[in-house]
Parts: C-alpha cells; sequence; structure tokens
C-alpha cells in the first residue's frame, strides 16, 4: 500500500489538511471512526465515497506520521 497515492494536502481543500484524494474525508475523520471502535465497513457505509484502500491508506499515514513526530505525554495523567 503505497498511502502517497490515496492522501494529499491541498490548501484550497480543508485548509490544507490531509485527505482522502478525491473526496473530502479528512485522514483525521476516518482515525477518529477507527478510535470510536467502528469496523472498516460501517466508516465505508458512512462515507460511500470512500473505498477500502482508501481507510488502509489513512492508517498507513498515521504510522508514517507516528516515526516522524513525539507528542510528550504523562501516562496517567488526566
Amino acid at each position: 500500500m503505497n498511502w502517497q497515492e490515496r492522501i494529499v494536502a491541498d490548501p484550497k481543500i480543508c485548509h490544507g489538511k490531509a485527505c482522502v484524494r478525491g473526496t473530502r474525508v479528512m485522514v483525521s475523520v476516518v482515525l477518529d471512526n477507527l478510535a470510536a471502535s467502528r469496523t472498516i465497513e460501517q466508516i465505508l457505509a458512512s462515507y460511500p465515497s470512500l473505498t477500502r484502500d482508501d481507510v488502509l491508506a489513512s492508517i498507513a499515514y498515521a504510522a508514517e506520521l507516528s516515526r516522524e513526530d513525539v507528542i510528550p505525554f504523562m501516562p496517567g495523567a488526566a
């Protein structure tokens, strides 16, 4: 899976946030849905412009970001 073929960030679309190519569905929306325990099938039903590969590309994009950025946090802190 080459996420670069499916994920784009265009300043003219969704304020430059990463989106699935050809849609206005932001990667963060896909990830929020997955984090809320929604299945890929449920996400596809809610966002018919997406494909299974779009969801997988969103996950791959997030994995790539996690290799680059570290967000400091303290376990157990609220």
